[in-house]
């Protein structure tokens, strides 16, 4: 059985690539301080790697 993950957008993906942008819509995540929570998957891990500077990551 898969974890869960609690994923919050911390920081705004306003004046940096569109790439990240998608990455974020892509896990459900559209305004500042939102938070979801996501299957604990290698595809979220990645999802997760490439925006870590941009949101916090609770188990």
């Amino acid at each position: 059985m898969a974890s869960e993950l609690k994923v919050t957008l911390k920081r705004s993906p306003i004046g940096r690539p569109e790439y990240f942008s998608k990455v974020l819509k892509g896990m459900g995540l559209t305004k500042l301080n939102k938070t979801v929570v996501l299957k604990d998957t290698p595809e979220i891990r990645g999802m997760i790697n490439k925006v870590s500077h941009m949101v916090s990551v609770a188990e």
